[in-house]
């Protein structure tokens, strides 16, 4: 008896938490009389329902309002991170203002802030390389994106990153066609990396091995076969792709 009082009696005391700190929140925001009698008479729903429209809702949307507004106006975000770096020229700015230089297609002026990055406790960091291979790559800077790879190769989940299907590409286009294998059998895991796949049998074509090519289409066609829409998402490009592919051999 007195355990589920006890019960209770916690049960009661989290929804008053609960409660105070929804209240506190409408106050603060300024849209207590929309909420304030809903939180105080349906303290459990209406705190809860207060928590999903105006807090969890609120900072999705204004995500998606930062995104939308750095796609539209990204000089404008460049803008204010070149004065947060200009006053303070801290690792974490400079990454940040690099990203930004690399997300508008600013490869240079994003290599120019990333080497110098690469210094002291920061020499591996693996965020940088990899952005740098991509703006190398970007640039036709194949070799340096070779040059740089190892660092990162044998990190984590290496293999299911696009930054490993461009240091295929580089391997290959430096002319290092025998090490470009290893990399695409990396990458050629089951129920993914379908753009590397697809880009595994373009190679093996390439080398004039129709058959191998024919099974890394035929795996990736069969995968498909077994998604919805949905599922392919946007690797319905890369499905359909390595299908038009597969037919064109079995013709």
């Amino acid at each position: 008896m007195f355990g589920i009082l006890g019960g209770l009696y916690e049960y009661y005391y989290l929804v008053i938490i609960l409660q105070a700190i929804c209240v506190f929140h409408s106050i603060r925001k300024g849209n207590q009389s929309k909420w304030i009698w809903i939180i105080v008479f349906l303290p459990f729903v209406g705190s809860l329902a207060y928590i999903f429209t105006e807090i969890v809702k609120r900072q999705h949307v204004t995500s998606i309002q930062s995104t939308v507004v750095n796609m539209v106006n990204p000089t404008g975000r460049i803008s204010d991170l070149e004065k947060q770096f200009k006053y303070s020229n801290t690792f974490v700015n400079r990454c940040a203002l690099a990203d930004a230089y690399l997300q508008n297609g600013e490869n240079e002026r994003a290599i120019e802030l990333y080497e110098p990055g690469l210094t002291g406790v920061f020499q591996n960091n693996e965020h940088v390389i990899k952005q740098l291979m991509v703006a190398y790559y970007n640039l036709g800077r194949y070799q340096d994106v070779v040059n740089l790879a190892p660092k990162v190769s044998s990190t984590m989940n290496f293999s299911k990153t696009r930054n490993n299907l461009l240091y295929a590409f580089a391997l290959e286009k430096t002319g290092k066609t025998d090490l470009v294998e290893k990399e695409y059998k990396n990458m050629n895991h089951r129920f993914s990396n379908y753009e590397a796949r697809y880009n595994y049998g373009c190679f093996l074509l390439r080398q004039n091995r129709k058959e191998d090519a024919g099974l890394v289409f035929y795996d990736v066609v069969e995968e498909g076969q077994q998604m919805n829409r949905r599922e392919k998402g946007e690797n319905g490009i890369w499905i359909d792709k390595s299908k038009e592919e597969w037919s064109k051999l079995m013709t």
